[in-house]
Formats: structure tokens, C-alpha cells, sequence
């Protein structure tokens, strides 16, 4: 390859010193040089040619052995692989390509994309989203718009400087631009919402700002010669992120409505798919609303007879419903646009006397009757507004009939103003609906769909314009890929030979430059408020910018125009209309009369339209059609350079839009003209990424552990020794990458400049699976650290928990223990007060006892106990309970008992055995303890034939 770029090279150095030779041969031929001089040149001159023919014949023998293996032409998956890079190459690839039908292809920094005019669902179903989405290189898959949008989506979720990315999808018209800007939202409302967190919330900004592509394309699409889908309108979609990187609105800002379109098509041409959605898919009772019998033709629908997947009236409807559109609203807008359809069949009949106005043609009044019925304006009104015009001297209003032309474009221009603000009032219910508030979002990802580049058989303000557009952003991707990457490889210190290409900064400057151009001459004459003249604003333009060598005339025209030679193509212009165009006027009478409107919807419309009036009037405040679109122009390329932009060249295989049809002539003239092959050079031989130092540093430094401080940019050491620090830095991350690498392949990889580092696609994923892997190194050091810190705080909680609760546990145990022993000494102070009233008792009954040992002989006993006892011992041969009776009477009163006492302690049994000899008889009882033997019984047992007593704790005295 290299050595190609150096036959090419050198080839171009010799042609030149060729022409200079050859100019030096004319000079020293007029100046009567000698001859042997004229030799010399003409040996010059065949050594020059001879060795141009042999560099030609090897280039073409390079090209010969690439295109040989035709078979292997298809997987040439990215055109920088191809050797050598020419236009017949580039092109034998693509068609291989478009054979084998696979129709994306990378040209280094940009997607080519063929358009296969017909649905490949497979391609973009949900599953290939997700793989795309989750593959750790998706740059290893095959080519397709999902990696465009993938990469975007990364840098963003990478924080890459800068964050808010722009994706620029150009090319002609029926190149495939919308269906490719549609495939991308769907793609972003796909991966960007897969979020669990406010689940409705993200299906419902989902929703919408996939439903605003049908609103948006039905009411500013249309079919054309080049495109049954056309988009007459630019439009830049804002898909709002917050800092999770998920989407949570959107927002869309639109450039140039061809509002001409609803007046005027062209032939063979369609108006806006809304008129024929209303008219194929309204049900009888909305055609009775709307006043739209299927028989009726309307001079505004022109080819109403064919039918194009577009025009689909319930989709369209069901997206308005999904964007919050409610009943009453959509009736409104439906009923708006019947009456505008109403409003081009009115035509007009020169008047009979020129001091009246135009009357109505045939069946005119009873159109205008509908649309003044549809628009809910007076009839009267509506019809005067048309014919009549006011003109204003001072304070006084003259009314002046309008001539029949000027009736028409009255007409015209009542359905154009208000066709205008209806689309303006949707665009801004979208972006209300589904736009985020400003602290929820702080990135955004841009998608650029604009109008193609056109070159029709008339064309007028609306093509320059569209055409200039296109410029601009042909200007952004050549300053922005060929002309600054290849001027700062020079600055950074690369080896670098510059690859031409084609500037079109000639064609911008005719077209918007200073002082002169053909948008300044165009508001000049709109300012100067003169009747239009196409031949004098000719003379002015080539008066003006004849110096200027993108502009030209053909002088064998009858009608005034000019040609301008755009990048793409050259194009004529028709003078004719073009100021008119551009002034852009609306008669107040047509505001007054919109705003007397009942329509609620027409009437906001229109509800500042006095001070709009008022400015217009001013000569000085006049606001063009042209300066307008250029301010929001600058406004958006200004967008466009502060985001990183991603260009996708949609290409047109063939002009007719047939399936699979590849016409070399028109592919190779697309290639040419947006400088696909240039683009595929510089890719080739240079770095797509470049990234300051200390941004390098901030992303990458923890690789190396390279510590990247704010000090060290504003740092009073001289700048030179700056960048040497942060350079040296910045090796210590590559040597740290490149550890496991080939040495000799790390120079195609990567290059390290004066103030930058120069990156391929490949190394920078690399650089970010290091960083990945290192951070989660650092993640997994920090959780290990923080989790050895919960495990000892925890322990310390416990232990400190512990002991209070120990401290809480004794201080319990102490004061239950104090209630204890105070229930205790209360316990012990009643005790021993009842044991001293038994000590008592007790005496009492040994008192008793010996008062009936006295009184046996004189046998007293038996009525004695009768009368104090309860219960008689003697010949009872049943148990009989003993309650309440001395142990001493109980054993005086016992003709023969045996008596077993079970006692504890030596005291007690010799004290229980003292008690029972007190009424003792000596060789009639007999004494035993069996106390060891038989347990603790109680004084109450029941005696059969023998009394077996049993005592536990007597109260008695030992």
C-alpha cells in the first residue's frame, strides 16, 4: 500500500515537472535559444513520459491482479483493506458486495451504505440489536448501521471528550436517509431504555419518540421524481440521556418545510402523504365531516390514483394518539387540512371591469363555501381577502382589486401560512410531549436527516437552498476528516504526505460568503421592496461574482438563470420567482381573517400574527426566507462541531429505485463527488482517534498508576517540558498495553505526537479492556478493604454491645437479689413471729397433756376428750382423721398404737422422743425410729390398727 501512495505520489510530482518543462520549452523557443537546449528538453520530456507510462502500466497491473479474484471482491468488509484505493476498485467492491446483497460497508471513518429498495426485515430485528449491542467489539462484526450507533452510544457511556455525539446521515434523495435515521431511533429506544427502573416512564418516552417518525413523515414527506419518500423538511432529533446513559426524552428541531409543495408540485410529483392518507383511509362518516366524496378530484392531490406503502392513515393516527394528541385536537387538524384541499380548487376569472375584482370560476363559490365552512371563517371575509388588497398611505387604507394572478397567489399563500404553522405547532407538541427536563438529561445523541442533494429539471429557491445545506455539511465532513486530520498530523509531527481532495469552500463562498454572494444579492433585492426583475438580478450576479469560478450562464438560454457547480453536480436555477420566494410575504388582511376564526386550533395559531405583521412591514426588519434557513444553518453546524460526529454516506445504486439494480455510472458518480475515496486514503494511512495528553492520562493513567494532577497544565515550567512529563506518562500506559504485543506492530497502532496521541480503532479497545480489567482490580481492592473495615467495626460493636449488656445483666441481677433479700427478711420476721405463737401454743398443749395424765385413774379421760376432741382413738377399727390434736393426747388416749415418727436432726428426734414418754407406761409401748426409712409424713395420717404418724417441720419445741 505504501508503495503505491509513493508511485502515486511521485507520479503526480513528475506530471508536473512535465508541464513545467514544457512551459519552459515554449519560453526559451520564443526567446531564440539554441537548439541543443531544445534538445535537452525534448530528452527531458521523453525520459519524463516514459517513466509515467511505466508508473500508469503498474498501476494498472496492481489493479489487474486485485479486481483477478472476483470472487473474493465481496468480503472486503472495510474499503481500507483494498490495494490499491481507486475509484474503479472502491467501485468493483461495492457492487461484489451489493451482489452478494450485503449493503453496508466501512470506508474507514464513515459507514457507505446502498440502498436495496426493498424490505430486508431480518436485518434489523430486535435479536441483532441486542448482539450488536452486548458484543465486546462490535467492530469485529460484520458492517452495519448498528455499529455507528454503537459507538456513539459508547463514547457516551465512556465519557469521551466530547460527549454529545452527532450522527450525520447524507446523500441524494432516495438514498435511504430516513429509513437509516428511523433504524437508529429504533435503535436507541431499544438499548438505551433497558432499564428496570420507572418501567412506564421509559416505555412511554420510548413510544413517543418512535411515533413522532410517522407524524413527522406524513406531514412533511412527500414523493418525488428520485423518491416515493422524500423528506421535504430537515430535521436534527435530539435523544436525550441522563447520566445512567438511559433515554428519558427527546427533542426535534426542523430546517426549511417546503410549504410550496401544498400549492404547487411539480410534474410527476406527489403532494404531502397526509392529503392522500385523509383521502384512501377516512372512514364514510369522516368523509362526510370532512367534506372528501371519493368522486371528487382536487386540483392540489394530483396522482391520487397511485398507492404507496406510505400512505396509511391509521398509523398515523394511532402515532398521534401515542403522543397524546387528543380527539378534539385531531378532528381540528383534519378539518384544517380538508379545507386547504377545498381551497385549491377555487379559481378565478378576470373581472369584467378592472375597477372590480375577479369573480369565481363555475363550481368555485361552492368550494370556497366548504373551505370557509372547514376553516370556520366568514365567507364573505375569506372571499374578499382573496380578491381585494389593502394598501396603507399613512393612516388610510386604500382597497385595490387584485388581478387574477394575484388572486392565485393569495390563494396559495393563505394554504402555505397555514400548512406552515400547523406543521410548526406539531413539531412543537412533540417536543413538549416527550422533551426532558433540563437537569434530567446531560447528554444528548444527534440524528442529522436533511433533504438529499437535488438537481431537477426546474429548479428554484427550495433547491438552493436544499443544495446549500447539503454544502455545508460536505464542508463539516471534509474540514472535519481530510482537511484538519491531515493539517494536524503536520502539526504533531507526523510523517505525512497530504492527499488531495476536493474543497467545496469555492461553491460555499458564491453561495453565502462576504461581501458579495447570491444570498446577500437575493435579500438586497427583497430590501430594496422594487417589482422583481429575473434579467437585472442576472446582470447583478454576474456583475457581482463573475470572478468566482463556481458560478456560471448559459448565454443560449432564453430564461434568466445561473449554474452553480456544486460538489455533487452542477445545477441551474431559474431566476424567475426566486425573490418572490424569498420575501415570502402574507397580506395582514389573510392574518386578520385567520384570526377571526372559531376553529380554537386555527385561532392559536395565529394569535401573534399582528406583531409578526407589524415587524414585516418595516423595510429595515425585513427576516428572508434565506436568511433564516442560513442562521438556523450556523446554529446547527455549531452543534455539529461541538459533538463527535459519525458520518454515514447513504449511496443510490440506481436512479429508478429498482430492487438489486446497480448502475456503475450513477454509484461512481456519488463516490467522486462526497470524496469516498479520499476519505478510504487518509483512514488508510492515518489515526481516526486523537486525544489530548492529559485527557489520555485522565481515562488511562491507572493503568500505569499514573497520577494525572490540575497543577500540572498550569504549571509556571515552560509548556515543552509539560507536554514532555505528560508524553512520558503517556508511554508508560502503552508499554504497560503493548507488554504482551509483537514490538514492530506497536508504530501502526499508535503515535505519539507533540501535544496529542494518535490512536487506531483497534488500540483503543484495547486501552478500554486494560482500563476495564485494571478498574476492576481497583474495585475488587477496594471491597476487600472496605469489607475487612465493616468486619472490625462490626466486631467492635459487638464486643462493646456485649459488655453493656453484661453491665445491664449484673446491675439486674443486683437489684432482684436486694428485692430478694428484703423478701426475705420480711419473710423471716413473720416467721419467726408464728414460730414463737407455736412456741406458745405448744406449751399450752403440754400444759393439757399433763392435766390428763393426773386424771386417768379417776377415768375422766374419755368424757374429757369427748368434750375437747373431735374425734374418739379407742377401738376404732376404721381410718379415722386426726385433726388438731397434741401428739401427747393423741398417745395418752391410744389403748395400743405403734407409733413410726420419721424426723431430721438429733435434736429433734431426741425432742420428739421426749414428748411421747410423757404419757408413758412402762412395758405397754414400744418405741421406734425409723426416720432413714420412711420419708417425711404429715401429722393428719389416717390410723388403721396401728397409727403410723408422720412429721415434717413441726412447729413443736425440740
Amino acid at each position: 500500500m505504501a508503495n503505491v501512495k509513493q508511485k502515486l505520489l511521485f507520479r503526480n510530482k513528475d506530471v508536473s515537472t512535465v508541464n513545467s518543462s514544457d512551459g519552459t520549452f515554449r519560453s526559451l523557443e520564443k526567446a531564440g535559444r539554441p537548439n541543443r537546449q531544445k534538445e535537452k528538453v525534448h530528452g527531458l520530456k521523453d525520459r519524463t513520459q516514459d517513466l509515467r507510462k511505466s508508473l500508469n502500466d503498474s498501476l494498472e497491473g496492481d489493479i489487474r491482479d486485485f479486481l483477478i479474484n472476483e470472487a473474493e471482491l465481496h468480503t472486503y468488509d472495510d474499503l481500507t483493506k483494498v490495494n490499491p484505493v481507486t475509484p474503479s476498485t472502491v467501485l468493483k467492491c461495492l457492487q461484489a458486495r451489493y451482489s452478494a446483497k450485503v449493503f453496508y460497508t466501512h470506508a474507514g471513518c464513515t459507514l457507505v451504505a446502498l440502498n436495496p429498495f426493498q424490505p430486508i426485515p431480518h436485518l434489523y430485528s430486535l435479536d441483532v440489536m441486542r448482539e450488536y449491542h452486548s458484543a465486546p467489539q462490535p467492530q469485529e462484526f460484520k458492517p452495519h448501521i448498528f455499529i455507528v450507533a454503537e459507538e456513539a452510544y459508547r463514547n457516551v457511556q465512556g465519557q469521551v471528550e466530547p460527549m454529545n455525539q452527532s450522527l450525520v446521515v447524507s446523500g441524494e434523495s432516495g438514498a435511504g436517509k430516513t429509513w437509516t435515521s428511523r433504524c437508529l431511533m429504533k435503535y436507541y429506544a431499544t438499548v438505551a431504555t433497558s432499564s428496570q427502573k420507572c418501567q412506564d416512564t421509559v416505555e412511554k418516552i420510548e413510544r413517543r419518540v418512535l411515533d413522532s417518525n410517522p407524524v413527522m413523515e406524513a406531514f412533511g414527506n412527500a414523493c418525488t421524481l428520485r423518491n416515493s419518500n422524500s423528506s421535504r423538511f430537515g430535521k436534527y432529533i435530539q435523544l436525550q440521556l441522563n447520566g445512567s446513559q438511559l433515554l428519558v426524552g427527546a427533542s426535534v428541531q426542523t430546517y426549511l418545510l417546503e410549504k410550496t409543495r401544498v400549492a404547487f408540485q411539480a410534474p410527476n410529483e406527489r403532494n404531502f402523504h397526509i392529503f392522500y392518507q385523509m383521502m384512501k383511509g377516512a372512514t364514510e362518516k369522516q368523509r362526510l365531516e370532512w367534506m372528501l366524496p371519493l368522486e371528487q378530484d382536487f386540483a392540489w392531490l394530483p396522482h391520487a390514483e397511485k398507492t404507496l406503502e406510505e400512505d396509511c392513515l391509521q398509523e398515523t393516527v394511532e402515532a398521534m394518539i401515542n403522543l397524546g394528541i387528543d380527539e378534539g385536537k385531531r378532528t381540528q387538524i383534519f378539518r384544517i387540512l380538508a379545507g386547504l384541499l377545498q381551497l385549491g380548487n377555487v379559481d378565478f376569472s378576470p373581472a369584467s371591469e378592472e375597477a372590480q375584482s375577479c369573480d369565481l370560476d363555475g363550481h368555485s363559490k361552492g368550494f370556497l363555501q366548504k373551505t370557509a365552512y372547514l376553516l370556520q371563517v366568514p365567507l364573505d371575509e375569506l372571499q374578499s381577502c382573496l380578491t381585494v388588497r389593502t394598501l396603507r398611505a399613512g393612516k388610510q387604507s386604500v382597497l385595490k382589486p387584485c388581478t387574477q394572478s394575484e388572486c392565485g397567489v393569495r390563494r396559495d399563500c393563505l394554504a402555505k401560512v397555514i400548512y406552515a404553522q400547523l406543521f410548526d405547532w406539531l413539531v412543537t407538541f412533540i417536543n413538549n410531549s416527550m422533551c426532558a427536563d433540563n437537569p434530567t438529561w446531560c447528554n444528548f445523541i444527534g440524528l442529522l436527516d436533511v433533504y438529499g442533494f437535488e438537481c431537477f429539471l426546474l429548479n428554484n429557491l427550495e433547491q438552493l437552498c436544499i443544495n446549500y445545506a447539503n454544502e455545508k455539511l460536505q464542508q463539516h465532513f471534509v474540514a472535519h476528516y481530510l482537511k484538519a486530520q491531515q493539517e494536524e498530523y503536520v502539526t504533531e509531527g507526523l510523517q505525512w504526505s497530504f492527499i488531495r481532495y476536493q474543497d467545496n469552500q469555492g461553491c460555499l463562498d458564491l453561495i453565502e460568503g462576504s461581501p458579495s454572494s447570491i444570498f446577500s444579492l437575493l435579500n438586497e433585492e427583497c430590501r430594496l421592496n422594487r417589482a422583481s426583475d429575473a434579467k437585472q438580478f442576472r446582470v447583478r450576479l454576474q456583475k457581482e461574482l463573475s470572478d468566482n469560478a463556481s458560478i456560471s450562464w448559459d448565454k443560449l438560454s432564453k430564461e434568466p438563470h445561473f449554474t452553480v457547480a456544486h460538489y455533487a453536480d452542477k445545477v441551474s436555477y431559474q431566476i424567475e420567482g426566486m425573490m418572490e420566494k424569498n420575501k415570502d410575504p402574507v397580506p395582514p388582511e389573510i392574518i386578520s381573517l385567520l384570526q377571526k376564526s372559531q376553529d380554537s386550533l386555527l385561532h392559536s395559531l395565529f394569535a401573534d400574527g399582528d406583531r409578526e405583521s407589524e415587524g414585516s412591514r418595516g423595510h429595515s426588519k425585513v427576516v428572508t426566507v434565506v436568511s433564516k434557513f442560513k442562521n438556523s444553518l450556523e446554529s446547527l453546524m455549531k452543534i455539529l462541531h461541538s459533538t463527535t460526529p459519525h458520518y454515514t454516506r447513504c449511496i443510490k445504486p440506481n436512479p429508478d429505485c429498482r430492487p438489486l439494480t446497480f448502475k456503475k455510472e450513477e454509484v461512481i458518480a456519488q463516490l467522486e463527488a462526497c470524496g469516498i475515496v479520499e476519505t478510504i486514503n487518509i483512514s488508510a494511512a492515518g489515526f481516526p482517534i486523537r486525544i489530548p495528553y492529559g485527557s489520555f492520562l485522565q481515562r488511562y493513567g491507572l493503568i500505569a498508576n499514573a497520577r494525572l494532577t490540575a497543577q500540572m497544565n498550569r504549571a509556571n515550567s515552560p509548556e515543552m517540558s509539560d507536554q514532555a512529563v505528560l508524553g512520558s506518562a503517556v508511554e508508560d500506559v502503552l508499554n504497560v498495553v503493548f507488554k504482551r504485543r509483537a514490538p514492530n506492530n506497536n508504530n501502526n497502532m499508535v503515535h505519539c505526537g507533540r501535544t496529542k496521541v494518535f490512536l487506531t480503532h483497534s488500540l483503543l479497545e484495547m486501552l478500554e479492556e486494560h482500563r476495564n480489567r485494571v478498574r476492576s482490580q481497583k474495585a475488587f481492592c477496594i471491597q476487600c478493604c472496605w469489607r475487612r473495615y465493616q468486619t472490625r467495626q462490626r466486631n467492635r460493636r459487638t464486643q462493646a454491645a456485649t459488655r453493656l449488656q453484661a453491665g445491664v445483666r449484673s446491675w439486674l441481677v443486683r437489684r432482684e437479689i436486694k428485692k430478694w433479700h428484703k423478701a426475705a427478711s420480711v419473710i423471716q420476721t413473720k416467721w419467726r413471729r408464728w414460730r414463737a405463737w407455736m412456741d406458745a401454743l405448744a406449751e399450752a398443749e403440754l400444759d393439757d397433756a399433763e392435766d390428763f395424765m393426773e386424771n386417768e385413774a379417776s377415768s375422766v379421760l374419755p368424757k374429757l376428750l369427748k368434750e375437747r376432741g373431735s374425734v374418739q382413738l379407742f377401738s376404732i377399727q376404721e381410718p379415722v382423721m386426726v385433726r388438731s390434736w397434741p401428739i401427747g393426747l393423741a398417745m395418752a388416749s391410744a389403748p395400743s398404737i405403734t407409733v413410726s415418727l420419721t424426723a431430721t436432726g438429733f435434736q429433734r428426734i431426741m425432742s420428739m422422743m421426749a414428748c411421747l414418754k410423757i404419757p408413758f407406761r412402762h412395758g405397754e409401748y414400744k418405741v421406734k425410729t425409723n426416720q432413714f426409712d420412711q420419708g417425711v409424713a404429715s401429722i393428719r395420717a389416717q390410723p388403721r390398727g396401728s397409727i403410723k404418724m408422720h412429721l415434717q417441720r413441726s412447729p413443736l419445741l425440740y
